[in-house]
């Protein structure tokens, strides 16, 4: 989808889901050059403190393999590769200009044997049942306007007792915090990407989409519905951010 003529593109509740994947795919492959440096500045680095703390929830114990979902530039990949050096990696999305940034971080930190990244869909992830001890995605659950049928394939690919995280921001419920992160994310934060990103509609965006995702129950909630068992959630940074993590039913294999 185009941006509008004001140079932001519509709200994530006037869009088609045809509408909206294109829309992602077009603002994800020009941002990629600034697209961590804008990370780390605009959470005030606090998206790497998120990552590990998802990292040191996660636990192999059957296939050592983890699939890292909607991966973009691969950080929660790398950061999983670092802490478990047993494990193997593998990285999807469907944006080809973020997966060429990612594999090159890959390589450049020695890390090309452990992690491999290929073009996927979230919503048809091309692997077998019961392949992975842990599935998530980080940061990119907000992208996908069928966050059911993603996260129910997931699920799919995860062996028994094996775990599903999402990571993901949202709108804070802390009442005290409120009116401050609504003027952040709808005032400070497009500016600061104006002097940065060759894409500053971008921005206006990742407002929009925190806005309207769904709060911490109702996510909880849906993570259910796909299938899940011990759902719990875990508000970090005041809310800003939660980490969504699901088991799968059956027997965990030893």
């Amino acid at each position: 989808m185009e941006r509008s003529v004001d140079n932001k593109y519509p709200s994530v509740r006037d869009t088609s889901e045809q509408e909206r994947i294109g829309m992602v795919k077009e603002m994800f492959s020009t941002i990629t050059r600034k697209y961590d440096f804008l990370n780390h500045l605009l959470s005030l680095r606090r998206d790497i403190a998120w990552r590990r703390f998802a990292v040191k929830k996660m636990r192999f114990f059957n296939t050592n393999r983890f699939l890292d979902v909607a991966c973009g530039t691969a950080d929660l990949s790398i950061d999983a590769c670092r802490k478990y050096n047993e494990i193997s990696v593998t990285g999807i999305d469907f944006v080809f200009e973020m997966l060429e940034l990612g594999k090159n971080k890959v390589e450049k930190k020695g890390l090309a044997r452990h992690i491999t990244l290929a073009q996927a869909d979230a919503l048809t992830l091309p692997f077998r049942d019961d392949s992975f001890d842990v599935v998530a995605v980080a940061f990119g659950i907000r992208n996908i306007p069928n966050r059911e049928g993603a996260l129910r394939e997931m699920l799919r690919v995860t062996v028994p007792g094996g775990c599903v995280m999402v990571l993901e921001m949202t709108f804070t419920q802390n009442r005290l915090f409120k009116l401050v992160y609504h003027v952040y994310l709808n005032c400070i934060l497009p500016r600061m990407a104006k002097w940065f990103s060759p894409n500053p509609a971008a921005y206006h965006y990742l407002a929009d989409s925190i806005m309207n995702f769904p709060s911490p129950d109702a996510f909880a909630a849906m993570m259910e519905n796909a299938g899940m068992t011990d759902v719990r959630k875990y508000p970090l940074t005041l809310g800003v951010t939660y980490l969504h993590t699901g088991t799968k039913p059956g027997e965990k294999a030893l």
